[in-house]
């Protein structure tokens, strides 16, 4: 198991979309997640930047950033691309962020 984490930017004034489009997440998408190996995804808003941080364990070689071949996550991008900074190809901009301390 690795522990993987990013950060994103969300467009201001959107935060309680952001929220509800991830209430509702699709079902094919959390299946999706969680075939590829990907649990304990969780994602924190900072207010005063409107910084998202990603957070996940990966069971396996891919994390949810290296799904972009897939029809479900590019349907995903276009519907977030809206809200947040994306690259041309829809995908949040997105950046890895190196581990500097865990203690379990």
């Amino acid at each position: 198991m690795k522990r993987q984490a990013f950060k994103m930017y969300l467009k201001p004034g959107f935060e309680a979309e952001y929220e509800k489009r991830h209430n509702a997440i699709w079902p094919e998408l959390k299946q999706l997640l969680k075939d590829t190996g990907v649990s304990d995804y969780t994602i924190f808003w900072d207010k005063e930047t409107n910084l998202l941080f990603g957070y996940q364990v990966i069971d396996g070689d891919s994390s949810s950033q290296d799904l972009g071949g897939n029809p479900i996550v590019q349907k995903w991008w276009a519907y977030m691309a809206d809200i947040m900074d994306t690259n041309p190809d829809n995908s949040p901009v997105s950046i890895p962020l190196q581990e500097v301390f865990h203690m379990d």
